[in-house]
């Protein structure tokens, strides 16, 4: 078994829980709503093994770390310096490679396309590039209307955790693990902080303007995903300035990090010994 290391470091005004794995080529895993770093347990091992440090935070109002009021807290723009602030705190000055799933793969997209300089190259899980979701079919308005219903504050919350988070353990049907999303999510303030990364982010998606992804990026999506629709991600190669590669796997829910982690951890270590130079 490879050694977990868990460190508490101060981020800005933030301060952060990660756990770290390994040594070799820097591994950023960005994990999504509503779950933790604990996403990635059966995948970072699979990495440091292989010869990764993999760098595995609680991102922003998740988990152990903290989790600020504010919804103007919770825009990406916040969560890319959380990233790159998190770096350097742990002295990784040299480009890493970027994984994510939800909306951490969105947040990957997002740091690829701001931080260029900083990222090697980016496996994006599920989530397309934030214009191909916009741009995307029927299908994945119809998957997504449940972003539009997490946009109501109290109300939203009052839904979702009523009758012990029977509506949010619905939604989470498809999750191996539901009672440990519910868990933290339960704790006071931490449910309206992972819905905050909707509500300040809905109108960045719709209307913003990103510049050509000049990162490697690898998308994969997964045929049962009850959130994101196949367009959204194969039309992401409209958005690359750089080498882009899509892989579709059969037979699996959204949650592919606890579904399919050996399949994942291959394909992104694949996509790294290819980007690695």
């Amino acid at each position: 078994m490879t050694e977990v290391e868990r460190r508490r470091v101060r981020v800005g005004d933030l301060d952060v829980h990660v756990e770290l794995m390994g040594r070799g080529d820097p591994v950023l895993l960005l994990h999504g709503f509503p779950d933790t770093l604990r996403l990635w347990r059966s995948v970072a091992p699979r990495l440091a093994a292989a010869g990764y440090r993999t760098i595995a935070p609680d991102l922003r109002g998740y988990g152990e770390t903290g989790a600020p009021a504010s919804r103007s807290a919770y825009r990406i723009e916040r969560m890319v310096d959380d990233a790159t602030g998190l770096l350097r705190v742990l002295g990784i000055d040299e480009p890493v490679h970027v994984m994510g799933h939800d909306w951490g793969a969105a947040l990957a997209w997002v740091f690829a396309t701001l931080r260029p300089a900083s990222v090697r190259s980016a496996v994006a899980i599920s989530v397309g590039h934030p214009s191909e979701y916009v741009l995307a079919g029927f299908e994945q308005r119809v998957k997504g209307l449940y972003v539009l219903g997490f946009q109501f504050p109290s109300l939203t919350e009052h839904w979702l955790s009523r009758n012990d988070y029977a509506n949010l353990r619905h939604w989470l049907r498809s999750h191996p693990d539901p009672d440990e999303c519910v868990s933290k999510v339960a704790r006071p303030g931490r449910l309206t902080a992972g819905l905050n990364w909707y509500r300040a982010n809905l109108g960045k998606v719709l209307v913003g303007r990103w510049p050509p992804c000049r990162v490697p990026v690898l998308g994969i999506w997964s045929t049962d995903d009850d959130f994101l629709a196949e367009d959204q991600m194969q039309r992401s190669a409209r958005r690359m300035a750089a080498a882009w590669r899509y892989e579709r796997i059969d037979g699996a829910g959204h949650w592919l990090p606890l579904e399919r982690p050996e399949q994942i951890a291959a394909l992104a270590m694949e996509w790294f010994e290819r980007c690695r130079v």
